[in-house]
């Protein structure tokens, strides 16, 4: 498993630098620069934008400012923002990312707690009442974009109900402790919900089918054959080969949380990375923009290793070395 990992490792290098190329190119390839653009004030000398967009390398042959970005990010340098004039990319996210991360955690709970469960039921009572139910609500939650479901959450739990609140992170300043773990908790649930259930309805799919393939194999009539009773037969054999393609889902689904949460954290104005993306998109402030892309690709290659690893906790007959 230890030379598995290491490999696995070294070969994040070459995949880093081609994720690097490919962030740095699309946000090159982006029209105009942070100085163009309808916002800036006519009275000024284009010659001074000019002049800074000397200083700032933006007229330096393409490659010529990749290399420059390419070497300050591996020394963990990402840049000034070019919107919050001064300030490092790296404050700037750093002051989100644990927003974004509880966020994404939560979203992940909501999913497996739900999702899981419900496909276990779903297939142990095939074509029942419920299972048509769940069928009903996995197609309305795929077909039902994000935007529009925190949209009609707001709406219906917060003005209607006002059991949540519709934005922020907490309400109250001076809270600390119990009370303040408890509102940051009632500010996640609308997003993290939203943003979950997204996932709930494709992985309640998947979970169920998966079953329904295992229970079919030979190995589980033999274990019914011997005696074994129907839950340990169902949670002992069944349910451990029917969670490795989950397994690899799962492996991909923290990065795409943290794509998706873009769209949520701006629908409930959640001071996360989402906000700060659309923030640098309307702004054209490239460092930040390629930071966050960077950030979310490293989360893709990270969740593929942990997915290989959890392979050969859920089944022992997997070995790496």
């Amino acid at each position: 498993m230890h030379k598995y990992i290491t490999r696995r490792i070294l070969q994040f290098i070459p995949m880093l630098f081609v994720i690097t190329i490919i962030v740095f190119g699309l946000a090159k390839a982006a029209p105009g620069d942070p100085l163009t653009g309808e916002r800036l004030d006519p009275r000024i000398d284009p010659a001074v934008y000019e002049e800074r967009r000397e200083a700032l390398g933006l007229n330096d042959p393409i490659h010529i400012q990749y290399w420059n970005w390419l070497s300050s990010v591996a020394t963990g340098d990402f840049g000034t923002s070019l919107q919050y004039t001064g300030r490092p990319v790296l404050e700037l996210i750093t002051a989100r990312i644990w927003n974004t991360l509880y966020l994404s955690l939560f979203a992940l709970g909501v999913t497996l707690a739900i999702a899981i469960p419900i496909g276990i039921y779903s297939a142990t009572k095939k074509y029942s009442l419920f299972d048509y139910g769940a069928t009903t609500f996995a197609f309305l939650g795929l077909a039902t974009p994000n935007f529009f479901a925190g949209l009609l959450a707001i709406y219906v739990f917060s003005f209607l109900f006002g059991w949540f609140p519709a934005q922020g992170t907490s309400t109250t300043i001076g809270l600390t402790g119990f009370e303040l773990f408890i509102d940051k908790l009632r500010h996640l649930v609308l997003p993290g919900f939203t943003l979950g259930l997204a996932s709930t309805a494709a992985y309640m799919r998947y979970m169920r089918t998966e079953i329904l393939e295992v229970k079919g194999s030979d190995f589980i009539r033999t274990a019914h054959a011997k005696g074994l009773s129907s839950q340990s037969v169902l949670y002992k054999h069944t349910l451990r080969n029917a969670l490795i393609p989950i397994i690899t889902l799962l492996g991909l689904e923290f990065g795409t949380l943290l794509s998706g949460a873009v769209i949520t954290e701006r629908v409930f104005n959640y001071p996360g990375l989402g906000t700060l993306f659309i923030g640098a998109i309307s702004n054209r402030d490239y460092p930040v923009i390629m930071a966050i892309n960077l950030i979310l690709g490293v989360s893709i290659l990270v969740g593929n290793l942990l997915a290989d690893i959890f392979y050969a906790i859920v089944d022992p007959r997997i070995r790496y070395d």
